[in-house]
């Protein structure tokens, strides 16, 4: 036989479901929820190549591609509070490494007004109009500059440890 202490238990949790949403079942991370993240991202040999710790969480939706493949499917289905390690191989990353995106040009036919060094990131306008962002990795003593249109992380896989922290 029911107490009045179970009825007014089942009435207020029929009530908190109803009212609110919750539930005995968290809430996982879905497409089309905006979420936030801490994150540290690690190469192969441990070295940290970006984290959100130390400042504001990482917040993006899911199923808008606003962060790479391999980062969203691992988000994917995660509770808030969850914690997880993943390695995403380079194709779920920024993709493959070309060599044939690396070209070799004399100093002479690089129409820029700064000096050139090793590191900077130039932004080259193609014969089409096109523009194209370098990186600079040499300066041969004969003036050959080579650039490379890959991105910093191509071809590599990624390690990232990932909290989510909040489902708006």
């Amino acid at each position: 036989m029911f107490r009045l202490s179970h009825i007014v238990l089942a009435v207020i949790f029929v009530l908190c479901v109803a009212l609110t949403g919750c539930n005995s079942t968290p809430a996982v991370a879905k497409n089309g929820d905006t979420i936030q993240v801490d994150y540290t991202g690690k190469l192969a040999d441990g070295q940290v190549f970006d984290s959100s710790i130390g400042r504001a969480p990482l917040e993006f939706t899911l199923g808008q591609s606003q962060v790479i493949p391999g980062f969203e499917k691992a988000v994917l289905g995660m509770k808030v509070g969850e914690k997880k390690t993943v390695t995403i191989p380079a194709d779920e990353a920024y993709g493959p490494y070309h060599d044939d995106w690396v070209i070799q040009l004399s100093r002479d036919r690089i129409k820029t007004d700064t000096e050139i060094t090793v590191g900077q990131v130039l932004n080259l306008t193609g014969a089409d109009g096109q523009q194209f962002q370098f990186l600079v990795t040499n300066i041969s003593d004969n003036g050959t500059v080579t650039l490379d249109a890959n991105r910093p992380l191509a071809g590599k896989d990624l390690t990232f440890d990932i909290q989510l922290v909040k489902i708006k």
